[in-house]
């Protein structure tokens, strides 16, 4: 949205933030949010849920010294209207132009980049090994990442660079230092934290085979080769390499009993094949995931705990709140585990989501190939994930 100066409206709104906001959408609230960003802007990610009703309507309808009585036609006058923008200015502007009509509105404060300011953890109750693991989730993104606690040691699986200070902030809440910050792959969607954690004084790991995609600052990474296993206490991390989704993507193994996945496998879906082949490439990649599935993570035992770097719309918490489940659930429930290789290969490639925003862009930060400051980063890597392929087609029945 261009910078535009908005003017005093005649009655000031209230606002709410966005973490309470999202407190409503988890309560089931019903919540209705008129969205004033362009339409394009719109459809690439929006505020969802099953509560929630959006309605879209680009702010300089409102701007018109005598706006049309057509622009508020949508706009329900029986209920609250949340309207939220991409920073919260234009937001509080029309929020206030509806309270002056004689609407029940409310503005989300700093819009929504503060809506992809919510990251939350979770602990998961369903994880049988030893240590503590948190899930944290960006509701914005669907991004998902593990603090593994055991004792007076800590890891952070793919954490995010936003959130840096919030890893070292939990470590030490458990009473522990931050020893390892890991992550599954390159990553295409958001900007990855292992080198501020660096800067920070913990060890940053990237699997061996990921580096060798053109990783310029290698020396200064740990390569996680396939078998290496680092400890945090009493917990065993063992790297397992899983490629498919990319070639380096390496899964961690936490305590025989977890397995954080990257973007191999998800609880609704498996990974899309190519973000890093390209088009040309996807179909090999796609057989090369499938022997991943079959040779590397279906051959473990059916209480594993399959533990994502991602979720979606489609995705079922499990009761803990998670998005994690049983490996043996996922092989019950999920179609494509089951299928023949050519057939699960057809079917990955037939309905390939959008790329992620700025995809090309991430890549080349998160290879050390381009330096970028904490707000381009955050800015880079707002929107949906898009890291695996159709929910629909591959969930079963």
């Amino acid at each position: 949205m261009a910078d535009v100066d908005f003017p005093t409206p005649a009655e000031t709104a209230e606002t709410i933030t966005p973490k309470a906001l999202k407190s409503r959408i988890d309560a089931g609230e019903a919540v209705t949010i008129l969205d004033v960003r362009m339409g394009s802007e719109y459809e690439k990610w929006h505020i969802d849920g099953d509560s929630v009703e959006t309605i879209n309507v680009p702010y300089y309808e409102f701007l018109d010294d005598d706006i049309s009585g057509d622009v508020f036609d949508s706009i329900p006058d029986d209920r609250t209207v949340t309207v939220v923008c991409a920073k919260g200015e234009a937001s509080e502007y029309i929020a206030g132009v509806l309270k002056a009509r004689g609407y029940d509105a409310q503005s989300v404060a700093e819009g929504m980049n503060g809506w992809a300011e919510i990251y939350e953890a979770v602990e998961v109750e369903g994880h049988d090994g030893p240590g503590t693991v948190l899930q944290y989730q960006r509701p914005s993104s669907g991004c998902l990442g593990y603090l593994v606690v055991d004792g007076d040691e800590a890891a952070v699986i793919d954490p995010l660079r936003a959130f840096t200070d919030r890893y070292l902030d939990d470590a030490e809440d458990h009473d522990a230092d931050l020893v390892y910050a890991l992550d599954t792959h390159v990553h295409a969607d958001h900007v990855s934290g292992i080198r501020a954690l660096a800067d920070a004084g913990v060890e940053a790991v990237l699997p061996a085979a990921a580096i060798d995609r053109g990783v310029e600052d290698a020396d200064d990474l740990t390569a996680a080769e396939d078998g290496d296993v680092f400890t945090i206490g009493d917990v065993e991390i063992e790297a397992i390499h899983t490629p498919g989704h990319t070639t380096g993507m390496t899964s961690y193994l936490v305590g025989d009993a977890l397995l954080a996945t990257g973007d191999g496998l998800f609880v609704e879906s498996v990974a899309r094949p190519d973000l890093e082949a390209g088009d040309d490439g996807a179909e090999d990649a796609a057989r090369q995931l499938y022997e991943t599935l079959q040779d590397r993570i279906l051959t473990l035992a059916d209480d594993v705990l399959i533990a994502g770097g991602h979720t979606s719309d489609a995705a079922e918490p499990a009761a803990d709140g998670t998005y994690t489940a049983p490996l043996g659930d996922l092989r019950a429930e999920m179609e494509a585990l089951s299928m023949d290789e050519d057939d699960f290969v057809e079917l990955i490639l037939a309905d390939m989501p959008p790329r992620p925003a700025n995809f090309e862009d991430i890549i080349a930060t998160n290879l050390g190939q381009n330096w970028i400051d904490d707000e381009e980063a955050f800015t880079l890597e707002l929107g949906p994930n898009n890291c695996a392929a159709s929910q629909d087609s591959l969930a079963g029945d």
